[in-house]
């Protein structure tokens, strides 16, 4: 047998740079055999490694021969190994990561501050509201030897008013406490969607398309609670209730490939496990999506009526308070209408009657997901491109706030109301 000569691997950093700092470290390793020796010398030539104050030094890896002192530099270690790429699709994961935590902020913020203009609306439009009111009033019951008092009375009435239902419209037409819901609902769920690619980073490496599909699930979210209100704003009053969506069109096509197969039998799936998803299936559709959109559509309704009450009495009391003071009619409509105006106001705004809209068509939304997600699950007919059956159930089990036996039980008694010709009369959902 050859004898083993030893060398030293020597890695060290150079100190022309006085930012630099000098590493040195030897390893004693056996001599390696001539061929690998050759061939390992187009492998590794440097390895770069980021310093924590954020300076790159370069460390050239080098081997020296004992016997001849020659030095040498091996190249392309990070290629060998397929490293660029995995860095590659890594980097740009974080990057996607950094961008959504930042979203998570602006959105938060946003919330804040348009929750502070519901507020602030709200008690600016209905002081002004009372006042104009209090003044037409007192302009009423004025006697005529006072008219300069009187005229300064009806003309500050008829401003306070117009000014109201000025304040009004943008109001209703922006529906500040719907644009905080929604930048609430956007916060969560950018925050859900970090959580998911944080755990993502946990369990294993990204790839491409790990990166195309967390872009795609970003500019849906965009698009689905856009920031700026001009020519962006979600419409505030539509024809008719519409749940939201937050999620990319395509995502439940690509979803299934991306699912490994196991060596679990069946991939956990099973006939018994297929129908009760298609019970709880029917069960939202026909119970919960079916409910949220009949109270969405309701109180759309409520606050169309409210938002133009609100400005058409504000309006009817200042064309009134003019001639306050020529009659009783006129009186009695400026502080009739303005006392009404201040409490439907009140009642729209105060109750955030647009929240609540937002709160129906996100929940809505919520459902409308999971139906798509489970109808995708079991259109694939291939078991093992699935999700897995138990996790897949678990997930179900947790986002309707029921345990296993819950689950089935439910499942059981949907199953047979439909054979019995009978609705069922409990919700999938336990949570809201």
């Amino acid at each position: 047998m050859a004898s083993l000569q030893t060398s030293s691997l020597i890695f060290s950093s150079s100190s022309s740079c006085p930012s630099k700092n000098r590493i040195n470290a030897a390893l004693q390793l056996p001599e390696l055999p001539k061929l690998f020796k050759t061939q390992t010398r187009k492998v590794v030539e440097r390895l770069n490694f980021q310093a924590v104050d954020g300076s790159t030094n370069t460390i050239p890896l080098q081997k020296i021969d004992n016997n001849n002192n020659n030095v040498f530099t091996i190249p392309e270690l990070a290629e060998s190994f397929n490293l660029s790429s995995t860095s590659k699709a890594t980097a740009q994961f974080y990057a996607i990561l950094e961008a959504v935590a930042d979203r998570v902020e602006m959105h938060s913020n946003m919330g804040e501050q348009r929750n502070n203009w519901n507020t602030l609306l709200l008690n600016s439009i209905n002081m002004i509201t009372l006042t104009a009111s209090s003044m037409a009033g007192v302009a009423a019951v004025t006697t005529g030897g006072a008219g300069m008092s009187l005229l300064a009375l009806k003309l500050s009435s008829t401003l306070l008013f117009s000014a109201a239902t000025g304040m009004l419209l943008v109001m209703n037409k922006i529906q500040p406490s719907q644009l905080a819901e929604e930048q609430r609902n956007a916060a969560r769920l950018f925050r859900q969607l970090q959580k998911k690619i944080e755990t993502l980073l946990a369990l294993r490496a990204p790839n491409q398309q790990d990166v195309k599909d967390a872009m795609e699930k970003v500019l849906a979210l965009d698009k689905a609670y856009p920031l700026p209100l001009l020519g962006a704003m979600i419409e505030k009053f539509p024809k008719t209730f519409e749940p939201a969506v937050w999620w990319p069109q395509n995502q439940f096509q690509k979803r299934n490939e991306s699912y490994q197969t196991t060596t679990e039998k069946n991939n956990g799936w099973s006939e018994e496990l297929g129908a009760e998803m298609r019970e709880i299936l029917e069960v939202v559709k026909a119970k919960d999506t079916e409910d949220y959109a009949r109270l969405g559509n309701l109180a759309l309704k409520i606050n169309k009526t409210l938002a133009i009450a609100g400005p058409l009495l504000t309006g009817i009391a200042a064309l009134s308070s003019p001639f306050v003071g020529h009659g009783s009619l006129a009186a009695v409509a400026a502080v009739t209408a303005g006392s009404l105006a201040t409490a439907v106001n009140a009642f729209e705004h105060g109750a955030q009657v647009g929240m609540v809209i937002e709160m129906y068509r996100n929940s809505a939304g919520f459902f409308k997901l999971m139906e798509n997600s489970i109808e995708a699950t079991l259109e694939e007919s291939n078991v093992e491109k699935r999700e897995n059956g138990e996790l897949f159930r678990m997930k179900v089990a947790l986002e309707l706030g029921r345990s296993f036996p819950q689950l089935k039980d439910i499942a059981a008694r949907s199953a047979s109301s439909r054979i019995d010709g009978t609705p069922i009369d409990e919700f999938a959902s336990k949570l809201f």
